[in-house]
């Protein structure tokens, strides 16, 4: 299986499964004399972790990373470091009734077609609990560009939306609710709506909004290593998500160039930021801004149709533990991404 690696300078390789022993990884490229705060990481892991709150899943992970490598003296030796997670509360007898089936929108068909196997505990390997790993490599990778603040934030859930654009939220609130939105009315009306969801058995969208404050201008390289290009890639090789844009995204194609365009100021900062700061795929200074949508979580504890190994559709009730919206866990991990982007490019530039 190829695809496990991400990164150019700055390099992260991961590996396990939703229901293995253990997932983990390996960093490389990561600059000598970094001084880790492992605090801070484990306080990224917690964020990501199963369990947290009424409405996500209520797989109980403490999700603590040992590092096997790569640190000496708390600080880092610019050798690979080694990391693992150990899975500890697996319940693979949940999926045993998904052995012989394909359930709809998920990669058991696929992945069977493609290598003649699949691990169906959970996903296996498509499972989001992957993402664990990336979440500790972005939070080293943020300790390597401490100058750049990354925040993510839940944006939207189903039709719920933040009305008020980023510059007017107080980032501080953002953990303070389960839904990790930044504005109270619409965190309350957000949670509110993934219960509802949650009792049915159903499941719900959203969207997450990223800002990237603190870049300095000249990351991105020209034609194909375009910064935005690296950032959508990112971000769509997240599971469950559907879309990216940043700056003004689609609503500028609706627009003309002349409401479109940031005019300057002498300093080189721009009046506006439309372009989401980045211009020509380079950071030109100004804030970087994007958006991901993230689908509804395709498990249902409803009955739905399913495909059989034998060509059958039967009816098939999921079971297991699942998050109703996967967002409010996502944010930590679009933010982990995010700061893979930026430090890869970091390194390149310097």
């Amino acid at each position: 299986m190829a695809g496990n690696t991400f990164g150019t300078l700055f390099k992260v390789t991961t590996f396990g499964e939703s229901h293995g022993e253990a997932l983990g990884g390996i960093i490389d490229g990561c600059p000598a004399g970094i001084e880790l705060d492992l605090e801070a990481i484990r306080t990224e892991m917690q964020r990501r972790k199963p369990g947290q709150s009424a409405i996500v899943t209520q797989r109980k992970e403490e999700d603590e990373v040992q590092f096997l490598s790569g640190i000496f003296e708390g600080k880092t030796t610019g050798t690979p470091i080694g990391f693992v997670i150990q899975n500890t509360n697996q319940k693979s007898h949940d999926y045993s009734h998904i052995k012989d089936t394909y359930r709809p929108s998920h990669a058991d068909y696929v992945y069977e077609k493609k290598y003649g196997i699949r691990d169906y505990r959970g996903g296996g390997r498509s499972s989001a609990r992957e993402t664990v790993s990336r979440v500790v490599a972005g939070a080293v990778a943020k300790q390597v560009i401490s100058d750049v603040k990354i925040t993510a934030f839940v944006s939207s859930v189903g039709e719920i939306f933040i009305d008020k654009p980023y510059q007017d939220l107080d980032f501080s609130k953002i953990e303070s609710n389960p839904v990790r939105c930044p504005d109270e009315k619409s965190a309350e009306r957000m949670e509110a709506y993934i219960k509802e969801i949650k009792k049915q058995g159903d499941t719900v969208g959203g969207t997450i909004t990223c800002v990237i404050q603190n870049v300095p201008v000249g990351l991105g390289e020209p034609v194909f290593d375009k910064l935005h290009a690296d950032l959508g890639k990112a971000m769509l090789s997240i599971n469950a998500v559907k879309g990216f844009e940043y700056g003004s995204g689609f609503c500028g194609a609706k627009m003309k160039g002349s409401e479109h365009n940031d005019s300057f100021n002498p300093d080189g900062t721009t009046k506006t930021n439309l372009s989401g700061g980045i211009q020509g795929g380079i950071s030109n200074g100004m804030d970087i801004y994007f958006r991901v949508a993230f689908k509804p979580v395709a498990t249902l504890l409803q009955k739905q149709d399913v495909l059989t190994n034998t060509g059958e559709i039967i009816e098939q009730q999921g079971r297991g533990r699942h998050d109703p919206c996967v967002v409010p866990r996502a944010v930590p991990i679009v933010e982990a991404m995010a700061a893979l982007v930026i430090t890869d490019h970091f390194l390149y530039n310097k």
